[in-house]
């Protein structure tokens, strides 16, 4: 016999502004198999919670219902005082009458009534809900990093620091990531390298770190705490333990004339030698002198050993006979119980969108035309004592200092037509803080920046953006550029002042476009390894922008930095400590209690043995990759049929298995078919519907 509680919460006014509550409760009350039937202010607080246990204790209650909020929000706190109560905490159900009757409806009356029907139908699915148990899950207490940029450096060293295990992977022959190529980090100009550098150090050097560079993850199987992570080594050509990173091999490279990727590909003519231009580097390389593992990398498209069949200087003047061209790339599995994705941004290349999109790209702007028109991450080497010149500015075209420089700001960002509908959040700050050290190089230069808003919203950012102006002599002009052309030796830029509403024309040196921050090219083809969702822009989606905004939908894999949308340094490596810690939490015990929401195959008595035939459409509808495959034998070892079977671990209960099983073979539990028809037939059962 059902004896089931309604306990109705008026949210304070989200719900009891519009429902009435005390008239729910008292329809409620007269419901078959409802023993007792309350409203109180707010459910959710120590007083609402107690109110259910007395009740559960008191009235000896089989089910409860509370209708209030959202379930995603508080259903796991009230199943946990039904839990301390003594009752099975999934014989507790909630009925959303805030979001599905309050927030959506004027007319009290009617959101009343459908509450009440919301309630009820809640009440007949709790009278056959099961008492079910959670899902034990042993956990590998290995942690993998994706990326080895900032996000990832920072949520490899909390881990570590932790004291759990890390394999940190990165596709580039060193990590830093695009933090590494600045000059200087807003709003406090901090020298990049000096305040990064010793943190890729420290992740080369602990002991809890296995650090694999120049690799790629290939493949990932398994669940949370229990992943198989299959790693592409890619070869080298150099043996990293022989190379000595003594830097002989770079030397002697006759292969260079290859612009370097880490320069971000800017060229520069050599002011001893202006027929020869700085920027490039050698076939054997590491990209930047701060290099962790500062050991080099051969680049097989660009040498001429592998192109040509010539050469071989660098491996007969290595020392230690590191160099090994017979080198092939090795695939590792690594067992792993939590994954962090922190694969970072690119920016958006003008030039590619203007050729493979004439119509929609910004070739007005004559970015990849002209010389000295160039993007925000090439302007930062100009500016950065690692760069190819060493940190004076100069022009691409000429190696002359520049004496009018140009800013346009959201080229491609906030831009529905030609680029993206997002704001890049960054730009407008860095391109603050490219004015101000342009000015602390070239004294008597002057730079413009065209701009639509200025966004300013991080600590200390708006009183930064404002030193432009004001100590710096930056002017601002707000408005969009419509073309840019070269004349006379200068590029003139044609735009609006939408503030004194004049048209402007200005006569610049070099113009710096501030280009959209997007996802790294193959961020696709990563989320679909790991199974987890993206937007439309390519970027990876969290599970809840508030309240889990660091969990992917797939439990056990977290996410970090730019990878999930734009955001600067500070708010990179937050979230990648807040990933950490997740991975953390995680690791704290032995074994992983998930709730038991989960698809099931239905078994039967032999001879059948299971209501399944082996069609496997499951297999190929479900997301998660939870559907296995299980032989049935006989005695003799025979194999009788092959049916399909749900991985438990991997399963996150979306009910996409049940819905197209074609033999109605496989069962979401909590989510049966005699619950579905209760709360189907519950609908207007009371008017005779």
């Amino acid at each position: 016999m059902s004896r089931i509680g309604v306990f109705i919460c008026h949210c304070g006014e989200n719900i009891g502004g519009v429902v009435h509550c005390d008239q729910m409760a008292e329809a409620l009350a007269e419901h078959p198999g409802v023993v007792v039937s309350v409203d109180y202010k707010y459910m959710c607080s120590d007083p609402g919670q107690n109110l259910i246990k007395e009740a559960i204790e008191k009235h000896k209650l089989t089910g409860v219902v509370v209708s209030a909020c959202s379930p995603r929000m508080h259903e796991p706190t009230f199943r946990t005082a039904c839990a301390e109560a003594g009752l099975n905490p999934f014989l507790c159900e909630m009925a959303n009458i805030r979001e599905h009757c309050s927030w959506v409806h004027a007319d009290r009356d009617e959101a009343t009534r459908k509450a009440i029907e919301l309630c009820r139908m809640m009440v007949e699915k709790v009278k056959n809900n099961q008492q079910l148990q959670p899902i034990h899950v042993p956990i590998t207490k290995r942690a993998l990093v994706i990326g080895g940029g900032i996000a990832g450096i920072q949520a490899a060293l909390d881990i570590a620091n932790a004291g759990h295990e890390v394999v940190l992977v990165e596709r580039d022959a060193s990590i830093g990531g695009h933090m590494l190529q600045l000059s200087e980090t807003f709003p406090t100009l901090d020298c990049s390298q000096c305040i990064l550098t010793p943190r890729m150090v420290e992740v080369a050097r602990h002991p809890k770190i296995t650090l694999m560079t120049w690799c790629e993850v290939e493949k990932v199987d398994g669940y949370i705490g229990n992943f198989e992570v299959t790693v592409r080594k890619k070869a080298r050509s150099v043996d990293m333990e022989k190379c000595t990173g003594c830097g002989a091999c770079m030397l002697k490279c006759p292969s260079k004339k290859i612009p370097s990727e880490f320069n971000a590909g800017i060229l520069i003519p050599d002011p001893e030698n202006p027929r020869k231009k700085l920027g490039y580097r050698t076939a054997i390389y590491t990209p930047c002198p701060q290099s962790v593992p500062n050991k080099p990398v051969i680049d097989r498209a660009n040498c001429i050993k592998f192109t040509k069949g010539k050469c071989g200087v660098c491996a007969k003047i290595c020392p230690t006979g590191a160099v090994d061209y017979e080198q092939e790339d090795e695939l590792v599995v690594e067992q792993i119980g939590a994954i962090v994705v922190a694969t970072g941004y690119q920016v958006w290349s003008v030039a590619k969108a203007a050729q493979d999109y004439p119509y929609i790209g910004y070739g007005e702007y004559g970015y990849g035309t002209h010389p000295d028109i160039i993007d925000g991450l090439q302007f930062e080497r100009l500016l950065s004592a690692s760069g190819p010149t060493g940190g004076k500015v100069m022009r691409p075209s000429d190696g002359k200092e520049p004496e009018t420089v140009v800013f346009l700001s959201c080229v491609g960002s906030r831009d529905n037509e030609k680029g993206f509908t997002y704001c890049s959040k960054i730009c407008c700050m860095y391109l603050a803080k490219h004015a101000m050290l342009y000015q602390h190089k070239v004294h008597h230069g002057q730079t413009f920046n065209f701009y639509m808003d200025i966004r300013a919203g991080g600590k200390t950012y708006d009183e930064f953006s404002r030193r432009t102006i004001e100590d710096d002599g930056c002017i601002y002009l707000r408005g969009r550029v419509s073309r840019i052309y070269p004349r006379d030796g200068k590029l003139v830029v044609q735009g609006a002042d939408t503030l004194s509403n004049a048209q402007v024309e200005v006569e610049a040196d070099l113009v710096v476009l501030a280009t959209a921050m997007i996802p790294q090219p193959d961020a696709e083809e990563l989320a679909q390894k790991l199974r987890i969702p993206y937007d439309k822009d390519r970027f990876l989606s969290e599970a809840h922008p508030k309240l889990r905004p660091v969990e992917s939908q797939t439990a056990g894999v977290y996410l970090a930095g730019t990878c999930q949308g734009p955001r600067d340094i500070p708010e990179t490596v937050a979230q990648a400590s807040g990933a950490a810690s997740k991975v953390s939490a995680l690791f704290s015990a032995d074994e992983l209690e998930r709730e038991p929401m989960v698809a099931e195959v239905h078994r039967a008595a032999p001879p059948i043995f299971s209501i399944c035939f082996g069609c496997f459409f499951c297999e190929r509808v479900c997301p998660y990759g939870a559907i296995e495959r299980e032989e049935i034998t006989a005695r003799d070892g025979s194999v009788i049929k092959t049916v399909a079977k749900v991985n438990e671990g991997l399963c996150a209960g979306c009910g996409l298995c049940a819905a197209s099983c074609r033999a109605n073979a496989i069962t979401l539990k909590g989510f049966n078919d005699e619950q579905m028809f209760a709360v189907v037939n519950a609908i207007g059962e009371e008017e005779g519907f």
